[in-house]
């Protein structure tokens, strides 16, 4: 009974300790990662441009290597529209650097080794034991707003997805 009790009582300060979702026009919350490189980021250094985050799962996995080398092959076309590219999952900083060198990937993996920032964005699958970044994504607007949220990710098709919105945001925003 008194383990029950525990439990409950738990469970009701995980619930009640969870953020509000995020939402359209809502501030970004901010954040300071290390890179591949060993660079500190944060993301209010970033102000003044669309940023696009997504978080995935697990570096050289298949579903994340597709999304990553969707990003690296439209880099371009992101730079052109004004947008940083910022991957991020709860990967070591090593596992960062390899999996970047490997698939030639030139934009910023940041480490979230705590899943801090995951849980911000609710993008966090915490099992105690172990914790992955859900496959989840944000275009962060030149003011620091959320822009856009995706939670529902085809690694396949998001960066395509994600160009048509940035294009049209970048429109309406001016």
């Amino acid at each position: 009974m008194l383990r029950t009790l525990g439990l409950f009582a738990l469970t009701l300060v995980t619930l009640s300790a969870q953020a509000a979702p995020l939402s359209i026009g809502a501030p970004a919350p901010d954040f300071a990662l290390y890179n591949q490189h060993h660079e500190r980021i944060k993301l209010s250094d970033e102000q003044g441009k669309w940023v696009v985050l997504y978080f995935y799962p697990k570096n050289d996995t298949p579903g994340c290597t597709t999304e990553a080398c969707s990003f690296r092959d439209n880099v371009n076309k992101l730079i052109q529209k004004k947008a940083v590219i910022l991957g991020v999952s709860v990967d070591s900083l090593d596992s960062h650097q390899a999996f970047s060198q490997k698939y030639k990937l030139p934009f910023s993996l940041l480490s979230d080794t705590d899943g801090k920032v995951a849980k911000k964005y609710d993008a966090l699958n915490d099992f105690i034991v172990f914790k992955f970044a859900k496959r989840h994504s944000f275009i962060i607007d030149p003011t620091g707003r959320i822009a856009k949220i995706y939670r529902d990710v085809d690694p396949q098709k998001h960066v395509g997805i994600v160009l048509k919105d940035l294009t049209m945001l970048q429109k309406t925003a001016n």
